[in-house]
């Protein structure tokens, strides 16, 4: 089984300790788009080019399901590339993310909820559904970062990260705030950052292990072994194989900070 993961950059790497969770064994293609990198600063209609042509890419590789771990990507393509893959002869279970806004209004039942994310997503109709369909109470503000994925990408989580989070919180009261929902997949690697600038009481959610959950159902109602394969990861930054060079270190760690961050909460 084999397991297909695109993102714009290393943001969808946060996604994989969830996945690996639940499908400890599926190979996972993993596909960086970094000469496009960052997404949430494109057109829709770029956006959705560049979507088709990584998604086609994964299949052309051989693999038996999708995961777009990109909510920009998500918000804008996942639509049409579901029409393009699970209609067709050979059908590609097409798993989006989706900013956790339902989970963090059931987490905190009366609590207002602060969805960061980049400006596509923001300005863009599927969360403002999502918002309309799980917020009754208009409990629900957005706050676009467009700085983030670009720090997260330069390998930039330290001082330079924290200051920039900072001043894009100034001028929001944050203890009236009960969660703080990252969606965008690339934020997850802040998770101590904004830990340590938001109240102890704010719940941080993020939409990993929703994700996962529906990606492993997907591929239970495909294959009766799901878990089939070697758990190995394949990179490709751009359509192009990262093999053993300092590119695939930079992945792998990058993989491993998600993998610490994953655990904040």
């Amino acid at each position: 089984m084999k397991i297909g993961v695109f993102d714009s950059g290393i943001g969808g790497l946060s996604v994989l300790p969830a996945v690996r969770r639940y499908l400890p064994m599926a190979d996972i293609l993993y596909y960086a788009d970094e000469k496009n990198v960052p997404y949430g600063e494109k057109s829709p209609e770029e956006i959705l080019e560049l979507s088709k042509k990584a998604v086609a890419f994964l299949v052309e590789k051989g693999a038996d399901a999708i995961v777009v771990a990109c909510n920009t990507a998500t918000s804008v393509a996942v639509a049409a590339l579901r029409e393009i893959y699970e209609s067709a002869e050979r059908f590609v279970p097409i798993v989006g993310m989706e900013p956790a806004v339902k989970k963090a209004l059931e987490q905190c039942p009366g609590g207002r909820v602060l969805v960061a994310a980049t400006p596509v997503t923001v300005k863009g109709k599927k969360l403002q559904l999502l918002i309309e369909k799980y917020d009754s109470g208009r409990l629900t503000d957005t706050l676009p970062l467009p700085g983030l994925v670009r720090l997260a990408e330069r390998g930039s989580f330290g001082e330079e990260a924290e200051q920039y989070i900072k001043g894009e919180l100034s001028g929001l009261a944050l203890d009236d705030y009960s969660a703080l929902v990252l969606g965008c997949t690339h934020f997850n690697y802040f998770k101590d950052s904004f830990r340590r600038l938001i109240p102890q009481k704010v719940s941080i959610v993020d939409g990993a292990e929703g994700t996962a959950k529906r990606l492993a159902s997907r591929i239970s109602a495909l294959s009766p072994k799901p878990n089939g394969g070697s758990g190995e990861i394949v990179f490709f930054s751009s359509g192009e194989l990262v093999d053993d060079s300092p590119k695939r270190e930079e992945f792998l760690r990058a993989l491993r900070r998600a993998e610490i961050m994953e655990v904040l909460k």
